[in-house]
């Protein structure tokens, strides 16, 4: 269109190619407004209407107007979502905490901002585990481990013990949930004092009732009628005895969770003397076998390690049809030390098993009963596991018996030919 005016115009001036640029360079003038005033517009369509235009730049206009009425209505919905967010938040009873790829601050809540201390025009940004300077909590956040929480004790100069805990989310951001926990901390005190103060206070009259039905028992002039009761007033006096015993030392290691360093045990050693010492029990029809398969030795406490140990292997023999064989088994691998004991008794189903070192917890209350166990022995394995950087994995099938393993990390194995110390 615009070269049959320019010809036209040429022809009319007797100078084409004259006609033809003087055409092209009003178009050309006639474009450039459009596109001033398109980008005007553009710069300040909050103050300024739309130009006015036909054909390309008219439909142009009117793409970017519609892109533009969409955009505001996202921005508004999203205005809102994030403001009934930051309401939801702030009414929480737990503390929240946004933290970047950095472990950097992006956002919290009016909780968090109470429990941290943490202030909005401050302390974006910043590292948190800088700000609270709580080694616990900054080997949790440089761990990167978040299937558990931490938690904090009461900081210098404050009384609440904080417990957090990491939820990961985006590519390598950290949503930190924060919740007070004194008053759960102080009840967990109290209950272990008054364990560990009733069963020692306990421990004393049981020793005098045990001593009387001891001395009763010898009495040759007592009545026959008399006896199986007195037998059995001794039984359930050693079993209660047993109880206090456990307890006394489960209060014990649960008084502090540091490491324990301890010296070289000499594993080979330590299997032959929980051998001697099964086989010594009375009525003991079981056979042992021990298999010593690596000759590395094992650096911890000796008196909790062989603790641990015996209660497996008193377990196995409780729980084993008489006759069968236990296996006492010790290796070492690229992971580290392994120790396992392995029955032939009834299995345990596999519901039971994430919460098999409970304390008291039974899978056959009844049976349990009648063997005497006082349901602590394998909440005292895992607190000694605990103390030495190792972890209780159990196994089991119901009618094959069950498999109890200690694993051990490789910082705790010791060369046999290294002399103890």
């Amino acid at each position: 269109m615009v070269g049959a005016i320019g010809a036209f115009v040429g022809w009319a001036l007797g100078a084409f190619w004259l006609g033809m640029a003087l055409v092209f360079a009003l178009e050309l003038a006639r474009q450039l407004l459009n596109l001033f005033q398109f980008e005007d517009w553009l710069r300040n369509r909050n103050r300024r209407n739309p130009p006015d235009g036909s054909g390309l730049w008219g439909e142009l206009v009117s793409q970017v107007s519609r892109l533009h009425r969409r955009k505001q209505f996202h921005k508004q919905r999203i205005l809102a979502l994030f403001r009934e967010l930051r309401r939801s938040t702030a009414s929480m009873p737990d503390g929240v905490v946004a933290l970047n790829q950095a472990r950097e601050i992006v956002w919290f809540n009016r909780k968090a901002a109470e429990l941290l201390g943490l202030k909005r025009k401050t302390d974006f940004g910043l590292s948190l585990a800088g700000l609270l300077r709580v080694p616990e909590f900054t080997r949790y956040l440089q761990k990167g481990d978040f299937t558990r929480g931490v938690v904090v004790p009461p900081r210098v100069g404050e009384s609440i013990a904080l417990e957090f805990q990491g939820v990961p989310y985006g590519e390598g951001q950290v949503f930190l949930l924060v919740r007070d926990v004194t008053r759960q901390i102080q009840l967990e005190r109290m209950r272990k004092d008054f364990v560990a103060n009733a069963s020692h206070e306990l421990r004393s009259p049981l020793t005098v009732i045990a001593g009387y039905l001891e001395t009763l028992a010898l009495d040759s002039e007592l009545p026959s009628e008399l006896r199986p009761p007195l037998e059995e007033m001794r039984r359930q006096s050693e079993r209660m005895t047993a109880i206090i015993s456990d307890l006394l030392e489960l209060s014990r290691l649960e008084a502090s969770d540091e490491q324990v360093e301890g010296a070289t045990i000499d594993i080979t050693a330590l299997m032959a003397v929980l051998r001697k010492d099964i086989l010594a029990r009375e009525g003991m029809i079981h056979s042992i076998d021990v298999r010593i398969e690596s000759p590395e030795n094992l650096r911890g406490d000796l008196g909790l390690i062989q603790s641990a140990f015996w209660n497996l292997l008193d377990n196995a023999v409780k729980y084993s049809p008489g006759g069968g064989t236990i296996v006492l088994r010790w290796w070492v691998d690229k992971q580290g030390g392994h120790f396992t004991v392995t029955d032939q008794g009834p299995g345990i189903p596999a519901e039971h098993l994430p919460r098999l070192t409970e304390r008291f917890y039974r899978v056959d209350k009844g049976r349990a009963r009648h063997m005497g166990g006082s349901g602590l022995g394998l909440a005292i394995v895992r607190h000694v596991l605990q103390r030495h950087g190792a972890e209780l994995m159990i196994s089991s099938e119901e009618g094959r018996g069950s498999t109890f393993a200690c694993h051990f990390p490789v910082t705790r194995l010791i060369s046999s030919t290294v002399a103890n110390p």
